[in-house]
């Protein structure tokens, strides 16, 4: 008949793996125990962990007060339960800690806490690189792949927003529809390899018109690009508007076959509002299209206001 393990088999076993046993008596917040691996990865003697206060003064500063709270929270109502924290090392760095946590009670009162620490740095590491992957694919399919500037999905989520927005706190909304003036005329003229040139400089240009995080600057199609200019009137947008027409004309790319002038240039169409509940986002940028058309009726070159 086999043979019931000692009680220092026991503990031979739980101080031979990698998880690190532990207990704390709960009346007193003292730990019991805690197995001795955790100074191999802490820095921490087993001995330095003398009640709850070591474990979670050597929580990381920003996950202190949230990790003490729910696990002191779930400990008292007797449910076993899980927490993800950075531990501070002894040389002042930190590691990816999962506590694995079970609750004992007694007559419905918590008595004992018994749990395993397991080492997650890589597995977090891990995540850390794939959550900056998916941030930086996402981040790439918002952008259009010739100029860099924000493309037509990103536009359509941002007016979208920035239009519920304006809606809820009754702001002004400005657009401005730019079309480069002639752009079929220039292709067929210099080349389409030097119309991506040339719309690339553009949009270099149009980046560096403005310098409010909330204004989105994004190609719209073909040679059309769009600002979004949340609370913004329209007497600004109309401003700003002919600074980027004057911006466009100083670039002086040079535009063999155009009508009106031997640089590229562009016409804009400016529009504004006050979004009503009547009214969708598509109301904006419809305004903003006529100016625009108005503008390439007046010979180009120019702007158009509602």
């Amino acid at each position: 008949m086999n043979k019931q393990p000692t009680k220092d088999v026991y503990q031979t076993l739980l101080e031979s793996t990698r998880a690190i046993p532990w207990s704390i008596d709960w009346e007193s917040k003292q730990f019991e125990y805690i197995g001795p691996q955790i100074e191999e990865l802490l820095g921490w003697t087993a001995e330095s962990w003398a009640t709850a206060q070591e474990w979670i003064d050597r929580i990381h500063p920003d996950y202190k007060e949230e990790i003490t709270n729910y696990c002191i929270t779930q400990s008292e109502s007797g449910i076993d339960h899980e927490a993800d924290y950075p531990a501070l090392t002894k040389d002042g760095g930190f590691v990816w800690i999962r506590d694995v946590v079970h609750v004992v009670r007694q007559d419905g009162v918590t008595k004992k806490l018994i749990g395993f620490m397991f080492d997650i740095s890589e597995r977090k590491q891990l995540e850390n690189d794939l959550l900056a992957a998916n941030k930086k694919l996402q981040a790439y399919s918002y952008q259009d792949g010739l100029t860099g500037l924000a493309n037509r999905r990103l536009y359509d989520k941002t007016l979208d927003a920035e239009w519920a927005r304006a809606l809820r706190h009754q702001q002004a909304m400005s657009m401005i529809l730019i079309d480069i003036d002639y752009f079929k005329k220039y292709n067929d003229c210099h080349g389409h390899l030097q119309g991506d040139v040339c719309l690339q400089e553009i949009a270099r240009a149009l980046e560096n018109i403005t310098s409010r995080s909330s204004d989105l600057c994004a190609r719209y199609g073909g040679e059309e690009f769009v600002f979004l200019l949340p609370d913004i009137q329209l007497e600004n947008a109309k401003a700003l508007a002919e600074k980027i027409r004057l911006s466009i004309l100083a670039l002086k790319i040079p535009h063999g076959d155009s009508k009106i002038n031997e640089y590229v240039t562009i016409s804009a169409g400016v529009s504004s509002m006050i979004p009503s509940k009547n009214q969708s986002s598509t109301a904006l940028f419809d305004a903003a299209d006529k100016k625009l058309y108005e503008a390439k009726q007046r010979n180009r070159n120019c702007i158009a206001c509602v």
